[in-house]
């Protein structure tokens, strides 16, 4: 029987499935976060998550390691140029595809792994793939110069209100009272502070979206003005990956996925505006993106697909 491994390597976990030859998954294991590779800590990480998802996987599969895969795609977060060369020391495979967790998020989210997929939780990112196999990406530069429409830059939009209002020349918001609530500050500036300590790294950070959410639900503007600039940003990514890959779809795909589509008006307001373009749909993921890396791993071997 040949076996095909599909791993999603995240920020805050690594999933690994086993499938068949016929496509039929055979188990699933769960690790800890791999989107680190440096020399030392970062790369034991790495290999403790691998590991740990990839022997869970098998133990449910039945599989006794090690284990021979007649193709693995592995999909990690911050970028395979650093971690083929770990990920070739960790398991057998016949053929090793090592792309973005990105990539694979696409594979796993349209009827044929075409399309778009906008992600935004954390950092945000677009991806696309046309009928002609070219591909495009837009964003993911990071938190200091991208990641437009992201929790992380929801937060600091709100950050930034709040300071302007503490300082007298920006409108009143309770954005800054939900802020000190939420971080047991005093003022917007001790905010400001802690947030640059190592206390405060940037997934805590962007875990306080949900709270501008609430604001603009209890009505208040600027919160409002924060989901909604979000909102265009990330359309705009899709937007953009479109242009370089279509001229004029007969159909098109627009996935989204990340923790910042759970505000309703944020989602509502991207699918208004990706909708505005022509033939333009926009869906939720069909498969997970550890599935859509399944999917590659049967692709690379030549398994014929089956949408």
């Amino acid at each position: 029987m040949r076996l095909f491994l599909g791993v999603d390597g995240g920020q805050s976990s690594t999933t690994a499935l086993i499938g068949d030859e016929n496509r039929r998954v055979l188990g699933t294991g769960r690790g800890g976060p791999a989107n680190h590779a440096a020399a030392g800590e970062g790369r034991a990480r790495l290999e403790q998550a691998v590991t740990e998802s990839v022997s869970a996987a098998c133990a449910q599969a039945g599989l006794t390691p090690p284990v021979t895969f007649a193709s693995a795609c592995f999909g990690m977060s911050g970028g395979p140029e650093d971690k083929r060369a770990i990920l070739a020391t960790l398991l057998r495979a016949e053929k090793l595809l090592v792309t973005t967790d990105a990539e694979i998020a696409l594979a796993g989210a349209t009827s044929t792994g075409r399309g778009i997929i906008v992600i935004a939780g954390t950092g945000s990112i677009a991806v696309g793939c046309n009928e002609a196999d070219r591909r495009a990406r837009v964003g993911g530069w990071g938190y200091i110069f991208g990641d437009e429409g992201s929790a992380f830059d929801i937060v600091r939009h709100a950050l930034r209100a709040s300071l302007r209002m503490e300082e007298g020349w920006g409108p009143s918001t309770v954005l800054r009272e939900v802020l000190l609530d939420a971080t047991g500050c005093r003022t917007a500036n001790e905010v400001l502070h802690d947030f640059y300590a190592p206390a405060w790294p940037r997934d805590r950070v962007a875990s306080l979206a949900p709270l501008v959410d609430r604001a603009a639900g209890e009505g208040d503007r600027l919160g409002l003005e924060i989901l909604n600039a979000g909102a265009q940003q990330l359309a705009s990514l899709a937007a953009s990956v479109r242009s370089q890959l279509w001229t004029e779809p007969d159909a098109l795909e627009v996935a989204y996925s990340g923790g910042v589509f759970r505000s309703e008006r944020l989602l509502e307001r991207f699918r208004l505006l990706v909708e505005l373009e022509p033939a333009a749909r926009c869906i939720r993921p069909r498969h997970s993106a550890a599935e859509g890396a399944l999917q590659e791993a049967y692709r690379e071997a030549g398994v014929e697909e089956k949408y």
